[in-house]
């Protein structure tokens, strides 16, 4: 069996705001895992839930949905279990996803989870694909028609009640061509060039020189 694990972004809560990446997800998998805070496993609550059957309709088709008990207490045995539904759905199904609200990147339990399958099985996490989405921000912008930020503005994204100590990760756009990337500084760096386009190229570290107008660096926080 090859199995093929998505962790697909459902967005801010609107339908029409998944991306066509993780509708083609839906039509191809064989099985949706969907989070859930209720102990009983239904989804009488659940917006994912929601969002997961409108998809579904629009795309007229029908797939098995399997409930994983999410409470949201921000403990690692809980994060363990629904890793383990995951993963016991994987033995039933070649190809299964599980969700998240937003966007996988932003404040989500996903990366957890992936730390976990990756150490229970290493075969399941390489052979896994996130699939990005719309974030809440992002879509307030657009309804507020006021942008997040213009011309050398930053944006900043904080906790409002963090937990322990605030950890940075670090998105630097706009570079100019040419320029040499020490000012950047160290740090667990990615550089992004041209994104999606027929060159696209990453590079697991910093780039001495841009070279292309379309280029991302991302210093990661460190989570050792």
């Amino acid at each position: 069996m090859n199995q093929k694990l998505y962790m697909v972004s459902l967005g801010p809560g609107d339908v029409e705001l998944l991306t066509l990446k993780a509708l083609n997800v839906f039509k191809e998998c064989d099985a949706i895992c969907v989070p859930t805070k209720s102990q009983d496993n239904s989804f009488e609550k659940s917006i994912s839930y929601n969002i997961v059957m409108s998809a579904l309709d629009v795309l007229e088709v029908k797939k098995p949905i399997v409930s994983v008990y999410s409470p949201m207490h921000f403990k690692y045995e809980d994060w363990v279990n629904e890793a383990e539904v995951i993963l016991e759905t994987l033995g039933q199904y070649e190809k299964v996803c599980f969700v998240t609200l937003g966007d996988a990147a932003i404040y989500s339990s996903i990366y957890y989870l992936l730390d976990i399958i990756k150490d229970k099985n290493e075969m399941i996490y390489k052979n896994c694909e996130v699939i990005a989405g719309v974030t809440s921000f992002s879509a307030a912008s657009a309804v507020a028609q006021k942008a997040l930020c213009l011309g050398d503005e930053e944006l900043i994204i904080k906790p409002i009640n963090p937990r322990s100590a605030v950890k940075r990760t670090e998105v630097l756009m706009r570079p100019k061509i040419g320029m040499d990337t020490k000012s950047l500084g160290e740090g667990d760096f990615y550089t992004f060039e041209n994104m999606y386009l027929k060159d696209a190229k990453i590079t697991p570290s910093k780039i001495e020189k841009v070279k292309k107008y379309m280029t991302l660096f991302i210093n990661f926080a460190s989570r050792d």
